[in-house]
């Protein structure tokens, strides 16, 4: 790799890196080239992204961004997943790695805070935006279903007794 394509590779990782919210660090050597697919798609699907970076350059990179305490995390055969939501990467990474024991999660940063192989773990646990905004939906909305239908009965109810009078008047 020449001169050029390095320092283009070290700003696009600074520009990840500055963008991103969640960084999340793992040693993949032994994952075969079908795992490491599968792995991608996932993470992409996710929201997210899995790169397999050169350490050296991704030290560079790392400098003057939210995650520069990261950079000792970087050694040897090293990936990252990198999302700006707070929960994907972490959560795919770890579901893949209970499968895939060749992945080792190292650590990794949200935000400007690093977190430890047992904090990764916890934040893979935690419900995604999504899961969230569902469940806030459906807190919200659950009393308004219930008004409607509290409005509604009396309604039902009328409609049944002039159904049934008519019904009587008709006989």
């Amino acid at each position: 790799m020449d001169r050029q394509a390095k320092e283009a590779t070290v700003a696009a990782l600074h520009e990840l890196f500055a963008r991103g919210e969640t960084v999340i660090v793992a040693h993949y050597a032994g994952l075969d080239a079908n795992d490491a697919t599968d792995l991608r798609r996932r993470m992409r699907e996710a929201g997210a992204q899995f790169r397999v970076t050169k350490n050296r350059l991704t030290r560079l990179a790392l400098k003057d961004t939210p995650h520069a305490d990261l950079a000792d995390l970087f050694t040897g055969p090293t990936a990252i997943g990198i999302s700006q939501d707070p929960v994907a990467p972490a959560k795919v990474l770890h579901e893949f790695a209970d499968t895939h024991p060749q992945l080792v999660i190292l650590g990794g940063g949200l935000g400007s805070q690093m977190l430890d192989q047992a904090a990764v773990s916890q934040l893979a646990k935690m419900p995604s935006l999504d899961e969230l905004r569902a469940k806030l939906v459906g807190v919200i909305s659950s009393p308004a279903r219930s008004v409607a239908g509290v409005l509604q009965a009396p309604a039902g109810a009328l409609a049944r007794v002039f159904g049934a009078y008519s019904e009587s008047e008709a006989a």
